[in-house]
């Protein structure tokens, strides 16, 4: 017998662990400045409901029907379509390998900032944040070779005992201190940052309407980027918390919380953000303020080595100018960690649930994707254009995965599929045809919007010359030529893998 969640609230929280990660602390603040503020809120919003909410939805409704991981689920659905089962747990467990290293990267940054707030902090090796050019303290950390390698092994090591652990002693337990410590801590970074002299300024950027600024398109694919990213959906996360589900739990308002409790995490994180950069930046008296603004808004943008330079370098030097800044830094970056950690042991749990349904146990399923994680981890980890790489490739490889939840929906039938895997007479909520239509004409509809936008951005602005290129950091053919190279793995696979899932009668819990 498999385990369950001990509570719809359980599953919620680890629902709501898996989607709030470092996408909304770390990208979200970001790109909305890049937007201008409140315009985008619109379309990310929008998308929610048009985007992510129903693929959150399909995920359920595969997880809790099927009982098995992606590769199983895909298979139960569609015996044909096991490959594309294998492609979406293999995206995801690709960008696992990175995301160790940048689960990392927030556990150093966060004891750093721990130790500055003891006097001893000279003391320790690496010293602390503090006083520190913070261009400097990220080169070495990433240059000394075996910092980035120890705390990308903590991050595996932490997040694969909590799994080993097993669904209500591990992923629960876990999720039940981490999300409530996690928001937590971003309401008290919004407090402080809401109350600073000129954070007002700040807000004003973040939710005052400028209306033609909705005109431009990439308000409106930046907006289901973002979305697309930060919920999860479509990454078959979801779909593995969902094996656990218990029979009556509802599908549909669990997705919609989940979906809103993310974007919520997204703009606590914003509110902590934006109103302190404009609440320290210099102010430049030759500037209008237009002028100034439109300066703060330049520095907001600034990303940095693998899109960290508002992160890891810029947030820490805001915070030395204020009151209490050596606190309030570590609270940042705590958050930050615990919002990693909350993420990455979903995305341990989904290879593991996949290892599981082929008949070995969860310690075996857990030593096996820990040892893939440490090994193929340690390119992104020592080589910054290796992450870079599998950061463009396996992000934009989300949205393919996505449309193969789709795809699936279609072939099965997306009434039927509504119906039988979704529809509940206990649902809180009760879902109409405008899922049938969301899932099978808007959702492709949105994949052809956004992988188009995507390849164009890499022709014409990271790499014209060579975009055909397989091995260029951000052209095309290097995504095309590495989701290929999984699919035909798949393809080849396929019916060996298929075999074995469904003629076995002994899979353990």
């Amino acid at each position: 017998m498999k385990e369950t969640f001990t509570s719809r609230w359980s599953l919620l929280l680890a629902a709501l662990g898996m989607a709030v990660g470092t996408g909304n602390i770390w990208r979200f603040p970001r790109v909305v400045a890049q937007n201008g503020g409140a315009p985008f809120l619109i379309p990310w919003f929008l998308f929610l409901f048009l985007w992510s909410i129903p693929l959150l939805i399909v995920e359920f409704g595969m997880g809790k029907k099927t009982r098995m991981g992606t590769i199983g689920a895909f298979g139960s659905m569609n015996r044909r379509g096991t490959w594309m089962g294998g492609f979406v747990g293999l995206c995801t467990l690709a960008i696992t390998f990175y995301y160790c290293v940048v689960t990392g990267w927030c556990f150093r940054f966060a004891f750093a900032s721990l130790v500055d707030l003891f006097p001893f902090s000279g003391n320790v090796p690496g010293g602390g944040l503090w006083g520190t050019e913070r261009e400097v303290f990220w080169t070495a950390f990433n240059r000394s070779g075996w910092q980035p390698v120890l705390f990308h092994l903590a991050g595996i090591l932490l997040g694969s005992w909590i799994i080993y652990r097993g669904v209500v002693h591990g992923i629960e337990r876990a999720n039940r201190i981490l999300l409530p410590s996690l928001f937590l801590l971003l309401i008290i970074a919004v407090i402080r940052a809401v109350t600073l002299p000129g954070a007002a300024e700040g807000l004003n950027y973040l939710f005052h309407p400028r209306w033609s600024k909705l005109l431009h398109y990439k308000i409106w694919l930046e907006g289901l980027t973002q979305s697309a990213w930060s919920t999860g959906a479509g990454w078959g996360l979801i779909l593995t918390y969902a094996v656990y589900m218990k029979k009556n739990d509802d599908i549909v308002a669990n997705s919609f919380l989940a979906g809103l409790g993310n974007n919520s995490a997204s703009l606590l994180a914003a509110l902590a953000v934006i109103p302190t950069v404009f609440a320290i930046f210099p102010v430049n008296q030759n500037l209008t303020a237009l002028e100034q603004t439109g300066e703060i808004v330049q520095a907001l943008q600034q990303t940095g080595p693998q899109s960290t330079g508002l992160t890891f370098i810029w947030i820490p030097k805001l915070f030395e100018e204020i009151s209490g800044g050596r606190i309030f830094l570590f609270i940042f970056f705590l958050a930050l960690s615990i919002a990693a950690l909350s993420s990455l042991i979903s995305m341990i749990e989904l290879g593991t649930r996949n290892i599981m349904d082929f008949g070995l146990s969860r310690k075996k399923g857990i030593l096996i994707v820990a040892s893939a994680c440490f090994l193929c981890g340690l390119p992104s980890a020592l080589r910054p254009a290796f992450f870079d790489n599998q950061d463009w490739v396996w992000s934009i490889g989300l949205i393919l995965s996505g449309l193969l939840f789709s795809v699936t929906v279609i072939k099965y039938g997306a009434e039927r599929f509504r119906r039988e895997l979704v529809d509940n007479p206990d649902n809180d909520i009760r879902l109409g045809r405008i899922f049938n239509f969301a899932v099978t004409v808007l959702i492709p509809i949105e994949f052809a919007a956004l992988i188009g936008w995507w390849f164009t951005q890499a022709i014409m602005e990271f790499d014209k010359e060579y975009w055909w290129h397989p091995f260029r950091t951000y052209s095309v053919g290097t995504c095309i030529f590495q989701w290929a190279l999984v699919i035909a793995c798949m393809l080849i696979l396929q019916k060996p893998i298929t075999r074995l899932l469904f003629e076995r009668k002994d899979l353990p819990s």
